[in-house]
């Protein structure tokens, strides 16, 4: 890597060794859907804001939507300044200073580690559903086998290089959004016409408007709704591995937030106007349903083929999920490495594959691990962990936003422009999120919240808060033992200027 001195700022990081101009913005929009895994986040999902909103599902899709987008804003502003793998790690450090930017790029790496657990185990119980192996599918055993072949197995694709990675990705999003798009047209259609079935309601657009909900529904529900857009910022994770990286990666931001928005609403509208709200059968207040409403839709919908591809594609869903999730965190702890943040092994980049190898496999160890322990010790928690995940994504996402206000601060009354994209929209957008944040964990403190308690405390407020405090004993750690240049801004201020090569 090379560095170059500059008197009275930190360094310039020129190049980190990463494949640069390997994406495209098709490429780099591909790999923010696949990371979001829309198919898995909605079936995950979509029963449980049910289960708090009733119709109002789709507001709350809307509602989540916005501090995304406004989030959006502030991820392109600051990648267009500074280009950098880093992303929340980078600008917060160059905004607040090294603490705040060091946790900030803990919580991104804390949300990658919960998805990965769940989204690997979500993998292979659809896999095993798809094949007809309803008893493996209830396996403890056959799960955690499976679940940790894929974790194993993506890893090794991430290393081996981003290209492979993109490719792969451009199957399983086709097939993600051809099979949503396709069942909820057909649902709609069938609503329409009359052949839905006695338990169909015609959709209403109220269901777009949040009014008569109180706040601890609201929080509830956009916290899970955070969940399910979670992981477009991936687009900028491979920034410096994109064409034109200081504007592809904010516009694929911007375009994958708008693409998520608009599926998820339709799909909200298929699945409540052809199951309805019922207890029984398909109806959505079923409680035999809350876990899982969308592959239920498959069969009475378009038939059992339909039904059987649904649970493919949730499958392909999760296991996409799988790879793209560790894409941006291993990058991110090789930024880290790069500024002397954390140990100077991880900004080992492989030589051939020109990617992250030690800090992908590493971060494939973790979630592995991670997996392992929840799994064996208590399903329960690892159900729990998933809900807790929320917490985590509002976190960084918003010291992301507060860091473009801060960092762009003198240049807000330039134009209107400015006001409104590195400012008054990125604010919004970050007090939405800590507000979400907040009422979410004093609802999960409570010890009936989730499927677990420690004591008087809910277990989904401890693995949420406690995974997120955990980095600070971390920090401190890489304090105590490593250079220390980082900690004392030598290595990435506000000055610093990180560039990669915009030609290619």
């Amino acid at each position: 890597m090379a560095i170059a001195e500059q008197p009275g700022a930190a360094p310039a990081v020129l190049d980190k060794g990463l494949q640069a101009g390997a994406l495209g913005l098709l490429g780099n929009v591909t790999i923010g859907l696949a990371s979001v895994a829309p198919a898995y986040s909605l079936a995950a999902t979509l029963g449980f804001v049910v289960l708090a909103v009733g119709e109002k599902a789709p507001a709350m899709f809307v509602l989540a939507f916005i501090p995304m987008l406004l989030t959006a804003f502030a991820y392109r502003e600051l990648s267009q300044d500074t280009p950098d793998c880093g992303t929340t790690f980078t600008w917060g450090t160059k905004a607040f200073g090294p603490w705040i930017g060091w946790i900030g790029g803990w919580g991104l790496a804390v949300s990658a580690i919960i998805v990965l657990a769940n989204v690997a185990e979500v993998a292979a119980i659809y896999l095993y559903r798809f094949l007809g192996q309803d008893e493996l599918a209830e396996s403890l055993t056959a799960k955690v086998l499976l679940g940790s072949f894929f974790i194993i197995a993506m890893t090794l694709v991430s290393a081996r290089g981003i290209v492979v990675s993109e490719r792969i990705q451009y199957v399983m999003i086709a097939v993600q959004f051809g099979v949503l798009i396709s069942v909820s047209v057909i649902a709609l259609i069938r609503v329409f016409s009359g052949t839905a079935g006695e338990q169909a309601i015609d959709p209403q657009w109220s269901w777009l408007w949040p009014g008569g909900l109180d706040m601890s529904s609201i929080a509830a529900a956009v916290i899970l709704c955070i969940f399910i857009y979670w992981g477009w910022d991936s687009c900028l994770a491979v920034g410096e591995e994109t064409k034109d990286p200081e504007k592809t990666p904010g516009r694929a931001a911007v375009i994958t937030t708008l693409i998520l928005v608009f599926t998820y609403v339709l799909v909200a509208y298929a699945v409540q106007s052809f199951a309805g709200f019922g207890d029984t059968g398909i109806g959505l207040t079923n409680e035999d349903n809350v876990s899982d409403t969308l592959t239920i839709l498959g069969e009475p919908v378009a038939g059992s083929i339909v039904a059987s591809l649904l649970l493919l594609t949730v499958s392909i869903s999760a296991l996409s999920s799988t790879q793209t999730t560790i894409l941006p965190t291993a990058r991110g702890s090789l930024s880290m490495a790069v500024y002397e943040a954390i140990p100077k092994r991880f900004s080992n980049v492989h030589p051939k594959y020109m990617t992250p190898a030690f800090g992908t496999i590493v971060m494939g160890i973790s979630a592995l691990t991670f997996y392992l322990v929840l799994s064996l010790v208590s399903q329960n928690a690892l159900a729990d962990s998933i809900s807790s995940l929320g917490l985590a994504v509002a976190f960084y996402y918003g010291i992301t936003a507060y860091a473009c206000v801060w960092y762009f601060r003198k240049t807000l009354f330039q134009s209107a422009r400015n006001f409104f994209m590195r400012g008054l929209f990125p604010l919004l957008g970050a007090i939405a999120l800590t507000l979400a944040f907040v009422k979410s964990a004093i609802d999960m403190i409570q010890p009936d919240y989730g499927y677990t308690a420690f004591g008087p405390i809910g277990g989904v407020f401890v693995l949420g808060v406690g995974m997120l405090a955990l980095g600070v004993p971390l920090m401190l750690a890489c304090w105590a033992f490593g250079t220390k240049r980082f900690f004392r801004g030598e290595t990435l201020n506000a000055s610093t200027e990180a560039k990669v090569p915009d030609t290619f």
